[in-house]
């Protein structure tokens, strides 16, 4: 199978690039990044929410390209159906597809008041009522899939699609101090304890750039 390219912006601040790496990861499939600078028209649209439809992450395969992160996350289903990106039953996966459809297209509150910043941490951050609302709607989809799937993970032992689409938010939690409660406490703490997701932090830690609009003391 040839290899992969898998375009994504900033780690930092790069949430939709988080997600199309972390299926990539999750996957198995073959493949190299490019990272494209701070200062191209599609990063910045990704990371200040400019634009409904970004251009990053954008997986190039086989001569495919696909820059939708919940086609990416299909398309890379459909190429490796053994690493249970989607869980095995029909009703499981039902609630899978939704919950990352509702990730995908909702909670524009969230995304605008936490925006995604790996390097910060604001401790006693006030979250307003709008992006409150988005946070009770997230940590109430959690504890139900929790509870019926067991755990850690979304859908049960091992993550999935689901848990790539959510792990920017738990990130986000995790900057601006949102207060949980245990079963979610927990859910982060095994998002944040993934091998891929310590990989990706490490080297967002270490990135040079900075998007001044994100990069802001509240």
């Amino acid at each position: 199978m040839a290899k992969a390219t898998l375009t994504i912006a900033s780690k930092n601040y790069g949430s939709w690039s988080l997600r199309g790496w972390l299926l990539c990861k999750m996957s198995g499939i073959d493949f190299e990044e490019a990272l494209v600078a701070s200062d191209d028209p599609s990063t910045r649209a990704e990371l200040l929410l400019l634009s409904p439809s970004f251009l990053v992450p954008c997986l190039t395969h086989d001569g495919v390209k696909i820059w939708d992160t919940l086609a990416i996350a299909e398309y890379l289903n459909e190429q490796k159906p053994d690493a249970g990106l989607l869980p095995k039953s029909r009703d499981a996966r039902a609630r899978c597809r939704s919950i990352c459809g509702e990730m995908h297209s909702g909670f524009s509150n969230l995304r605008s008041a936490l925006p995604m910043n790996l390097k910060a941490r604001y401790p006693g951050f006030k979250v307003w009522a709008g992006a409150q609302a988005d946070v009770d709607r997230i940590t109430g989809i959690w504890r139900e899939c929790l509870e019926q799937g067991k755990g850690p993970f979304l859908f049960g032992r091992l993550p999935c699609m689901a848990d790539a689409m959510f792990a920017p938010v738990v990130t986000r939690f995790m900057t601006y101090d949102v207060q949980l409660d245990e079963a979610c406490t927990t859910y982060c703490k095994a998002i944040m304890a993934l091998p891929q997701m310590q990989e990706w932090i490490a080297a967002a830690k270490t990135e040079p750039d900075e998007v001044e609009e994100l990069d802001v003391e509240f």
